[in-house]
């Protein structure tokens, strides 16, 4: 008989560690160590087996600090030889760190080498399944009945809507959707047709507004005013800069309260207040007197104690914005950014040549009502129209339900119910969540590394407590091996890692490439993207 050496609890296992080994499959697991892992029934297959549904920030985190966490373990088969797919929709990996971080903030895409590194140093454990969507290539309740443990990390794929008159005319954008434009999003290269036919015909012409005070939000107004000479040698799709050319004339970006209460960060501010000095034909403007308007005695309330440094420094920084516009005389040539607070957006009006096009937006001057920390905008009855070619409304991303996934889905909130990333719900065993579909669009990267550990958390709890194990009365395949089968029978062309290396290669190859220092050159069909694998 083999003799185990007593298991180390998995709740005693550390998160954290930079390299993580994971052990082959082994071909026989003794029976002995099935009655170690539970007296009630054994495992139904050899180890552990992981799904993870996305391959953005919160399911690359929630792999890295899994795999980890499993392979300080090595005393418990079941776990030390877990094997963990990460699954993504589309061929490529990395989610908004690919699609949604702008293309002129390379600094917050060198996260993506963190995440290479798992898949090229635990090949064994961690495999990338791509081109495969859940809901369409096999469905959620084919996925459990698969894997001991499914974690959701797709993230928020739809947008909250204002509920404005006009929002439905031609022009009016959600900002997920023109970030997916111009990152080179194959589900948003259509919009180039009708952005370059209809809407930005001519930019050096055009009106652009933005609704929303985050960083998202400054991110277009940046993008939409750099144009070529400021995003040449980016990773923009090249279908972009062909639109948008060397900018637009100006860019508006409203916001319903005050500077004070604004999402975005300094350095999205400090950014634009850098145009000109980068050799751009771009001023950025900002109104004293609505800087002074939203100085409440509760915002001024909100710019006291330890927490409100950064407050406090944007706010230095927008007053320092507003004596310089003041001083500089408008060029009738230069383009121009204007941030503009206590304006709410209330209906949007058709263009006068183009009924079926946006022509403007008519906002309501606000003032702000409330305590510290849960002021309010209130409408004056004062209205103001700002022209405008295109709205991007900006106002918070929406997470959209899974099929089988109903009885535990917040459709207000666009979240998975959960407790610290275990789903609730009836018959939800073995299923967890991560990331903004766990807890809302917001934060930054990085505020999905403790959110991913919280889910890891829960994960090693119900290991410890021997809640992940399932039957396998068919005899049918299980985990990765079954994912792969039922793939096959319906056809679907899995992108694993060695063929997304090819894509990736492919995007690189200097033949491609526009401009010196141009990291890549985007494929955004994903049929040219399967095309270049071997």
């Amino acid at each position: 008989m083999m003799v185990l050496r007593q298991a180390v609890p998995v709740s005693a296992l550390r998160l954290g560690g930079r390299r993580s080994v994971c052990h082959p499959v082994p071909a026989v697991v003794p029976k002995t160590v099935h009655q170690h892992l539970s007296s009630a029934s054994s495992p139904p297959s050899q180890s552990l087996s992981v799904a993870i549904v996305g391959s953005g920030p919160s399911g690359m985190y929630t792999a890295k600090y899994l795999t980890s966490a499993l392979a300080k373990h090595p005393n418990d088969q079941y776990a030390a030889h877990a094997t963990i797919d990460v699954i993504e929709k589309l061929p490529t990996p990395f989610g908004l760190v690919r699609s949604g971080v702008a293309p002129d903030h390379p600094e917050v895409k060198n996260v993506e080498n963190d995440f290479r590194a798992l898949f090229d140093e635990d090949g064994s454990c961690l495999t990338f399944r791509g081109n495969v969507e859940v809901g369409r290539d096999v469905s959620l309740p084919e996925l459990r009945s698969f894997y001991d443990v499914v974690v959701l990390a797709y993230g928020c794929e739809s947008d909250r809507k204002l509920g404005s008159p006009g929002e439905d005319l031609v022009g009016v954008l959600s900002a997920r959707e023109f970030v997916g434009w111009y990152n080179g999003h194959p589900d948003y290269v259509h919009l180039t047709d009708v952005l370059s036919q209809r809407i930005l015909t001519d930019p050096s012409t055009a009106d652009v507004a933005v609704v929303g005070h985050g960083n998202v939000a400054l991110d277009c107004a940046r993008v939409l005013a750099k144009g070529t000479k400021g995003l040449s040698s980016t990773d923009i799709a090249s279908h972009a800069l062909e639109v948008l050319r060397d900018g637009v004339r100006k860019v508006t970006v409203v916001g319903r309260r005050g500077h004070i209460q604004g999402a975005f960060t300094i350095k999205e501010i400090r950014e634009l207040t850098k145009l000109k000095k980068e050799g751009l034909d771009v001023s950025f403007r900002v109104s004293q007197e609505e800087l002074d308007m939203g100085m409440t005695e509760a915002s001024l309330a909100e710019l006291e104690g330890a927490k409100a440094r950064p407050k406090k420094r944007i706010d230095k920084l927008l007053r320092e914005a507003a004596v310089a516009s003041s001083l500089v005389i408008a060029n009738a040539n230069e383009r121009e950014v204007s941030l503009r607070m206590l304006m709410n957006p209330v209906e949007f009006l058709p263009s006068e040549t183009d009924p079926a096009l946006i022509g403007s937006v008519v906002c309501e001057r606000t003032r702000l009502e409330g305590k510290a920390g849960e002021q309010s905008a209130v409408g004056t009855g004062e209205f103001e129209t700002i022209p405008a070619n295109l709205a991007l409304l900006s106002i918070g991303y929406k997470g959209l339900c899974l099929p089988g996934l109903e009885g535990s889905f917040d459709e207000r909130r666009g979240t998975i119910d959960n407790d610290h990333g275990k789903v609730s719900g009836e018959d939800s065993g073995g299923l967890y969540c991560s990331g903004w579909i766990k807890r809302g669009p917001s934060g930054i990267i990085g505020t999905n590394i403790q959110d991913a550990k919280d889910t890891v958390a829960a994960i090693l709890t119900d290991l410890e407590a021997r809640a992940l194990t399932k039957d396998n009365d068919t005899g049918s395949p299980r985990g990765r091996l079954g994912l792969d089968t039922l793939l096959k029978e319906r056809n679907t062309r899995v992108v694993n890692w060695e063929s997304y290396a090819e894509i990736d290669a492919a995007e690189k190859e200097a033949s491609r490439l526009r401009a010196e220092g141009q990291p890549r050159e985007k494929i955004t069909s994903i049929q040219d993207m399967l095309s270049v694998i071997s």
